[in-house]
This record gives C-alpha cells, sequence and structure tokens, in this order.
C-alpha cells in the first residue's frame, strides 16, 4: 500500500517540475503538456489532502522563477524538565512558537519574532537545533513541500501575553504529558529527539533531514 505522505511528495515534485516547464518554456506544445500535467496533479492532490482545489491551483500560480520549499521556523524553550507549547487557533492543538520564515527577517529573528508574538516572551537564540524535511517525519500530509528549522531559545524576559495574537493559550508542559500536538507542525517524536539534545549543554549536534 502507497503511503499517503509519500505518495502527496511525489506529486509535489510532479507539480513543481511542471510548473517550472511553464515558467521556463518555449516551446508552445510543450507550455501545453506542462499545463495538462499539472491539472492532473491538482486533482490527485485534492484527492489525498484536505485543501479545496481551487487552492490547490493556486499554489506556485504566481512564480515565475525556480520554485523552491517553504521554510517554517520553530522554537524550543525548556525550563527544567517542562517545554514551552503553545494552543494553535488553527487547529485547538498544541505546537511549539513559531511559523513560516518572513522576507527581510534572518531565521533566528524570525524565531525571536514568532516567540514574542505568540507568548508574550522575550528569548535569546542559542543555537540551530536541526533541519528537517517536512515529508520524512511522519507529519499529515500537506500540500507545500516544507523544511522544519527549529532553535533552542532561552527566556529572557517578558510574560505570558496573548492580546491580539493568534495563540489560544500558552504553558510550559512536561515531556511526559504532552498535550495533543498540532503535528501539522510538530511531532511527539521530533519534539522528544530535540528536547533531549537540547538539555544536553555537551551536545551541539545539529540534526539534519
Amino acid at each position: 500500500m502507497v503511503d499517503p505522505t509519500s505518495l502527496l511528495s511525489s506529486l509535489l515534485r510532479i507539480k513543481t517540475l511542471s510548473q517550472i516547464g511553464i515558467n521556463f518554456g518555449n516551446s508552445e506544445y510543450d507550455l501545453e503538456r506542462y499545463e495538462e500535467i499539472v491539472s492532473i496533479a491538482d486533482q490527485l492532490i485534492a484527492g489525498i489532502s484536505d485543501m479545496p482545489i481551487e487552492r490547490i491551483q493556486n499554489l506556485y500560480a504566481n512564480e515565475e522563477s525556480y520554485i523552491t520549499p517553504k521554510v517554517d521556523v520553530r522554537t524550543i524553550v525548556l525550563k527544567n524538565d517542562q517545554i514551552l507549547l503553545i494552543k494553535e487557533k488553527a487547529d485547538g492543538r498544541w505546537a511549539l512558537p513559531g511559523g513560516w520564515a518572513e522576507v527581510g527577517y534572518t531565521p533566528s529573528a524570525v524565531a525571536v519574532k514568532e516567540v514574542r508574538e505568540e507568548t508574550g516572551l522575550d528569548v535569546k537564540i542559542e543555537r540551530l537545533l536541526a533541519v528537517f524535511d517536512n515529508s520524512l517525519h511522519q507529519h499529515p500530509p500537506s500540500p507545500f513541500y516544507v523544511y522544519k528549522l527549529f532553535f533552542l531559545g532561552t527566556a529572557t524576559g517578558g510574560s505570558f501575553d496573548l492580546k491580539g495574537h493568534e495563540s489560544l493559550e500558552v504553558g510550559f508542559f512536561s515531556l511526559q504529558e504532552l498535550p495533543p500536538l498540532s503535528e501539522e507542525r510538530n511531532t511527539y517524536e521530533e519534539i522528544h529527539q530535540l528536547a533531549t539534545i537540547a538539555a544536553q549543554a555537551s551536545n551541539q549536534q545539529t540534526l539534519f533531514d
């Protein structure tokens, strides 16, 4: 039986390559074939994901250059044996503070900004813990191909403040009693793996892929 995540990854690859062909192709005949392949891929992606086909059709439609993965930036903040999590408005489940990388911000600046906006806390970024390919870590099928950057941060000030922010709740949780996670954003395995190496001061390992 074909794994849905693996199948979706392959379909996104087909869609991406075809869209690149549309962007850079010169032959009218080739462009028609690429557009047909994109249309077929869109229908198949819609069949195995929760995203409406209209939104899938708009993915990459305005891209005029080479298409690259989206970048999700997340931050691990530890307090003793507890980890900082936010309750997402999108699905009512819990995640590490973070979001899409933004133009004009370095990766670590995005991490600091997201923690402040989603929790009210100020953090200092200590180091990069991991760069993961979303498709290799048991996340639910997604219409985006995503690289995830996980940073280790230390709280330096501020206090919990959710006014006008995207979070429903925020708190520190025991690694042994994690709440229901938003697995589109982070999995139990990722959090335990990263928290383990983050807690080891002598371990400067950066995980990848």
